[in-house]
């Protein structure tokens, strides 16, 4: 028998896995996931002037700008892109929670690397299925492509397929526009690695949660989010 998985929960456990897996590939320094990157890449330069801020606040901030562009191409403001915005605050802050935390293992060996950024990339899929699971409105990178291919009758896996490249070429010209780096940053190998098993990955984790779980609401707060 399947054991009860209650939607809430998977939304927490969700933000907490995809900001530890985040946390670990960035210190691995192989290269940040695709839809992560241009945050990153913001992140590297405001903080060369602004010494306080964060990853997670550039993950915020961009994610709030994308939700104003989505707003603007759809003509319309619902309530759940509100809801999105508060998602990617907690992530934010969240994140970086866990890159202190990261931070505190000693050791910058190639070895340790490669297991930080294995892990990362693993826990990164297992967080996005479990957000998946549930009704609280995701991120606004998520939110965005879902939004756009329901309005536009896009496919959602050929929309989101367009949104990565998108972020992943944005990423490639923000590394070479930004000043001071001295060396290619955001997007090297383990970007490439990530957009080609990450879908199989997340593939495989949506799997494992169905055999295993039934996901349910515990509060009856979907509508809300419709």
């Amino acid at each position: 028998m399947k054991r009860t998985f209650f939607t809430e929960v998977s939304y927490v456990a969700g933000i907490i896995a995809l900001a530890l897996g985040t946390a670990l590939m960035e210190r691995a320094d192989f290269g940040m996931s695709m839809v992560v990157a241009p945050a990153y890449l913001i992140y590297l330069k405001v903080s060369q002037y602004l010494a306080w801020f964060t990853f997670g606040m550039a993950e915020y901030c961009l994610q709030a700008l994308l939700i104003i562009v989505l707003a603007i191409v759809l003509h319309s403001f619902r309530i759940r892109y509100l809801f999105s915005f508060i998602t990617a605050f907690i992530y934010g802050n969240m994140l970086d929670f866990m890159m202190k935390a990261v931070n505190l293992v000693s050791g910058d060996g190639i070895f340790l690397r490669t297991v930080f950024y294995l892990i990362g990339l693993a826990v990164c899929a297992i967080g996005v299925s479990l957000l998946f699971k549930t009704y609280i409105s995701p991120e606004a990178y998520e939110l965005f492509v879902k939004e756009i291919s329901s309005k536009y009758g896009f496919d959602i896996s050929r929309t989101k397929t367009v949104y990565d490249c998108c972020s992943c070429l944005i990423a490639i010209v923000m590394s070479f526009v930004f000043t001071g780096f001295g060396h290619f940053e955001g997007v090297k190998l383990g970007t490439v690695l990530c957009a080609l098993v990450n879908g199989w990955l997340i593939g495989q984790c949506t799997r494992f949660f169905d055999r295993h779980f039934e996901f349910t609401d515990a509060f009856s707060l979907r509508k809300i989010f419709e």
